[in-house]
């Protein structure tokens, strides 16, 4: 394995950190372990070598290949199904009781390959019914990786990825593949928009409020002071009774924030 030296770690860690609020400190094993064989594959003799050309791409290729392998985790359809029950019976009816425009407004935040997304426009279907045809539920979907939204909008899943959804969710929103995958149909990837944000930078989708709003398992990579101005950041762009769904694995401390904590990974801005 390519070690990597103190010297080259601290500058990747002070990269990651600055330009994509991603804390790298405690995470050395990590990257040696999944850096190490690609370097070298490429002929790479030490990491310093191989961050000059990343940051030298213009393209931002490479930056991008570098992000994947450092924070890309295992996702699947259904993850955290708590979460999914909540939207259902709570989330949902309450959208539709006060929005008398018939618009929702949802953001999966670091949505990786859009599981989450599609997995929320197929409950936001299920639950309007026939009514679906009379609302503009469409999802705006965000990453930092111009590649893995790439496959996001593609669609195609394998099928050990959807073991949790329904059958008949299967048959009705995807189309079979060979090579036991799955695509998703057109009427639903159109549900979803995708677009590149790094949650770094001030939120410009400001012209109308969010009613619910996903970030899971992105602020796992985050310092706690990154963490409490990102949420802040969340909290001004929900509209009030808005949610915020984190990961299971997360929290944010109740000392340093406005939101009404719901129960876990489920906190909302008052009303």
């Amino acid at each position: 394995m390519l070690k990597i030296n103190d010297k080259e770690f601290e500058r990747l860690v002070t990269y990651m950190r600055d330009n994509y609020g991603i804390n790298l400190t405690h995470k050395r094993a990590l990257v040696e372990g999944r850096l190490s064989n690609s370097l070298v594959e490429q002929g790479f003799k030490n990491y310093n070598d191989y961050m000059d050309m990343c940051f030298a791409d213009k393209t931002g290729k490479e930056i991008d290949k570098l992000i994947i392998k450092l924070t890309t985790n295992h996702t699947y359809f259904m993850r955290e199904p708590e979460h999914y029950s909540f939207l259902t019976s709570t989330v949902l009816p309450f959208i539709k009781e006060v929005n008398k425009t018939k618009s929702m407004r949802i953001w999966s935040a670091g949505c990786s390959s859009g599981e989450e997304a599609y997995t929320t426009a197929m409950h936001i279907n299920e639950f309007l019914g026939p009514e679906k045809k009379n609302w503009d539920t469409r999802i705006l979907a965000t990453d930092i990786s111009l590649k893995i939204l790439s496959s996001a909008q593609e669609g195609v899943y394998a099928a050990s990825g959807m073991q949790d959804l329904p059958d008949a969710w299967k048959a009705k929103y995807f189309d079979k593949q060979e090579d036991d995958k799955y695509k998703v149909k057109k009427a639903l990837r159109d549900e979803v928009i995708f677009r590149t944000f790094n949650l770094m930078e001030d939120i410009p989708f400001t012209k109308a409020p969010f009613d619910l709003i996903f970030c899971r398992n992105v602020m796992i990579y985050f310092e706690m002071e990154t963490k409490i101005e990102l949420v802040k950041r969340f909290y001004k762009v929900l509209r009030p009774g808005g949610y915020l769904f984190i990961g299971h694995a997360e929290s944010i401390p109740r000392d340093t924030t406005d939101y009404e904590y719901i129960k876990p990974a489920i906190y909302r801005k008052p009303l």
